[in-house]
């Protein structure tokens, strides 16, 4: 499988056969958000820190994707600060080197990318105090998730979950299955998406 990026792969222009499976990622070492077409989890490791966590959310995930067809994750902030930084960048790397060994295809998007997709704008919350907008936006990403995908999620971790769920909605509408139809205005998120090459298949 190649491991090159294409950002402008073009979606699938049609679908036929059963819906593949697509998982969502939103990498975190507190709360990690997954989620496929019909359901999200927020991935909490139980008192654990440094390797010891990574190796946890690494066996989770790779337990809940290994049926997987596509997997779209998080790519890493790169503007992020903190103590956190370094243990997050290792996180990605473990996560996507486990994909990569079992053979799943893999595309790397970033939060602009969620937020479009979601809201048809990268900062949906720019005419609020600057203070809230990252709130505010979590909670438009959120709602798209609840009301438009139909899709569960509350409780602690709502908003990692949602924010996976927007990730595996983008790779099922890149792959021809999406769950909703959305604007143009947001979908054109998938063109800056890191995507698999070449394609992937549709279904197994």
């Amino acid at each position: 499988m190649s491991t090159l990026f294409e950002p402008e792969v073009p979606a699938a222009t049609t679908a036929a056969g059963p819906r593949p499976l697509v998982i969502g990622i939103d990498a975190s070492l507190n709360s990690l958000g997954i989620a496929g077409a019909d359901w999200a989890d927020a991935i909490r490791h139980p008192g654990l820190a440094g390797h010891a966590r990574i190796d946890y959310l690494r066996r989770e995930v790779a337990d809940r994707a290994k049926a997987a067809d596509l997997v779209v994750i998080e790519d890493v902030a790169r503007g992020a600060k903190g103590s956190s930084v370094h243990q997050m960048a290792g996180l990605w790397w473990v996560l996507t080197t486990e994909l990569y060994r079992r053979g799943i295809p893999f595309a790397v998007a970033n939060p602009h990318h969620r937020a479009i997709y979601a809201t048809g704008v990268a900062n949906p919350a720019k005419d609020h105090p600057q203070e809230k907008r990252a709130r505010i936006a979590k909670g438009m990403v959120h709602t798209f998730v609840v009301e438009q995908l139909g899709i569960w999620c509350e409780g602690a971790g709502r908003y990692d979950m949602a924010d996976a769920a927007v990730f595996a909605a983008m790779g099922l509408d890149w792959l021809g299955y999406p769950l909703v139809v959305v604007p143009q205005q947001q979908r054109r998120a998938l063109d800056g998406v890191q995507w698999p090459t070449p394609t992937v298949a549709v279904a197994r």
